[in-house]
């Protein structure tokens, strides 16, 4: 078991929708002001198992923010500047396999990014408010989720009598559309796992800032290439989240009570800028 948290600052963040937090007791709200604009909401401060979270609802709480409008930089600096530094990104996904049917739990090791217009990077040169430039600096993503990470989510779920999948390509499309049959089967035929439209670029901005970053992906529905009919609709996948969002949130937080406490994380993230000189300062 990891060690406590100080009494103040979170040391885990949990990007998902207030179907996790809503219900403990003594939730602070706290805004947080960024260079990049303004996060998806304020951040909910709570505990769980002994560890202090900073919840994060990544489309606000209103889900007012389609995938593409996400101010993914704003969120994930949001997150570091009040002390987290390992993170968790439950999202929905469509299952690009017979076999991945709704309801399955999929924590991926690899990702493909098929969005177009996300600024997907916080070294890219332009100068902030502040008067600080960014160098351009490059951090590899060859294996783009914590390794820690995945291992606990993985024994968190079979703890709960939840055999997930093992790991898995996670492709990321633009939307707020859904993919057509033909990108569908593309995306199957490429063995890919599982298709959504928000795990990047969480895990790309979270390593430029050292961040661990654990994806946990909850399968909704079969996506439109792999099953007969006329396709799925968000009624549907919003009908199966529901259905399964108190099992994915006991994991959850199985995985917030197991991963090590900050002195004790001996992964690549929190080394992933290798010395670096980004050109700014951290939060």
């Amino acid at each position: 078991m990891a060690n406590k948290a100080n009494a103040t600052q979170p040391e885990i963040g949990v990007i998902g929708g207030s179907g996790f937090y809503s219900f403990l007791d003594d939730v602070t709200e706290v805004q947080v002001d960024t260079p990049y604009g303004a996060p998806s909401d304020s951040l909910f401060l709570g505990e769980v198992a002994g560890r202090r979270v900073a919840f994060l609802p990544r489309h606000g709480r209103g889900h007012h923010l389609p995938p593409h409008r996400i101010n993914y930089r704003a969120n994930l600096w949001a997150l570091r500047s009040v002390g987290v530094r390992q993170v968790l990104g439950p999202c929905a996904v469509g299952g690009l396999r017979s076999e991945y049917g709704p309801g399955t739990l999929l924590v991926p090791d690899q990702l493909v990014d098929r969005t177009k217009s996300r600024a997907n990077t916080f070294y890219d040169g332009v100068p902030l408010a502040d008067g600080t430039t960014p160098n351009v600096v490059h951090v590899s993503l060859a294996d783009p989720y914590c390794s820690t990470g995945r291992r606990i989510a993985v024994k968190a779920a079979r703890g709960r009598d939840w055999e997930p999948v093992d790991g898995g390509t996670l492709v990321v499309i633009e939307g707020p559309r859904f993919s057509t049959r033909a990108e569908s089967r593309w995306h199957a035929a490429q063995g890919w796992s599982v298709v959504g439209m928000t795990g990047h670029p969480e895990a790309a901005l979270a390593r430029e800032l050292e961040l661990c970053y654990t994806s946990m992906t909850l399968v909704t529905d079969l996506d439109a290439g792999a099953e007969a009919g006329e396709g799925v609709s968000h009624e549907e996948v919003l009908e199966v989240f529901a259905a399964n969002v108190d099992r994915l949130r006991s994991v959850l937080f199985d995985v917030v009570a197991e991963l090590p406490a900050e002195a004790d994380r001996d992964c690549l993230c929190g080394s992933a800028l290798n010395g670096s000189d980004t050109g700014i300062r951290l939060p």
